[in-house]
Order: C-alpha cells, then sequence, then structure tokens
C-alpha cells in the first residue's frame, strides 16, 4: 500500500502516561500533527486506569481517523509487575486499534532506534534530536513518552504497508 497522505499514529504503550503522536505522510514529507499523553491518576484500581486509556484512545481515533497505528513491542525491564501492567495497557491499545479497525504494526525499541537514528542502539537523547529535526520542530517534543510515541509513528512511515 502506499504511505501518500497518510495520517499515522504512533503509541508508547505505559499505565500511568501512554504515549501518542500523529503524524501526516504525503510522499517523503513527515508533518507534525499531534502529540502528547494520556495520563491516569495513580490512586484509582488499575481496571479503572485502563478504562480511562481506553476512553482517552477511542478520543484519538475519532478525533484523527488514522490510517495505521504503530506501536512499540514490549520491552521487559527490571521489574516484571511494571511490564506486566503496561502490557495490559498496550492489549488497550490494540484492542482499541481492532475497534477502530485501523491495521496496527509493531516494532522493537531497536527497530526504532535504527529507523529514526540510523543506529538501533542509540540512546534517548540522539532519538528526541532526531525526532525534533525530522518533524523540523522549535524544540524536543516533551513528555519523553510524546517524543517517543512520535518516533514510532516516524518509524512505520518509513516501512511499506
Amino acid at each position: 500500500m502506499n504511505m501518500e497522505g497518510h495520517l499515522i499514529l504512533g503509541l508508547d504503550p505505559g499505565y500511568g502516561r501512554l504515549g501518542f503522536g500523529v503524524i501526516h505522510v504525503e510522499e517523503s514529507n513527515i508533518q507534525l500533527v499531534d502529540y502528547g499523553v494520556a495520563i491516569t491518576t495513580s490512586g484509582d484500581c488499575f481496571e479503572q486506569r485502563l478504562l480511562s486509556l481506553g476512553n482517552d484512545l477511542q478520543d484519538l481515533f475519532t478525533h484523527h481517523q488514522p490510517h495505521i497505528v504503530a506501536i512499540e513491542k514490549l520491552f521487559f525491564g527490571k521489574s516484571s509487575t511494571t511490564a506486566m501492567n503496561v502490557a495490559h495497557a498496550r492489549g488497550v491499545a490494540l484492542l482499541m486499534a481492532a475497534q477502530a479497525g485501523v491495521p496496527v504494526l509493531e516494532f522493537t525499541p531497536a527497530q526504532v532506534k535504527k529507523a529514526v537514528t540510523g543506529d538501533g542502539k542509540a540512546g534517548k537523547a540522539a532519538m528526541q534530536q532526531m525526532v525534533k529535526i525530522l518533524l523540523n520542530l522549535p524544540m524536543i517534543p516533551k513528555p519523553d513518552d510524546a517524543a517517543d510515541a512520535l518516533a514510532v509513528a516516524i518509524t512505520a512511515s518509513t516501512k511499506k504497508w
């Protein structure tokens, strides 16, 4: 499928903060549309936090009507409890994409780093700087979750789907 004239919603999954970034791709031009984070309340029960994420994602799908969703694959770090909770949030994101009828592309952190910086082992600062450059922004997008989501969306823009 051709990438011209498409909206890509990039997601950096998390249950406390889920980063999102929306870009418009036409030919070789990438343009920023929107970015930010969906934040849940730490005092709420976990299932309420997942519901909150689902509602926020539904609003994003309704508002932007993306053609594709790009999401980062789960990276298991130090805490298996945190990884499991992030996996639940990721599941909500996949469910919302399926309900919206939007295809999903998944990328490992190394794939995102390679696509955005040319180096699969690049650090966070290098990634954020390249997001700023590629989207022709005056500053690096904040918070980090949003910049990461934009990097995932940019990665999808480089793929044939």
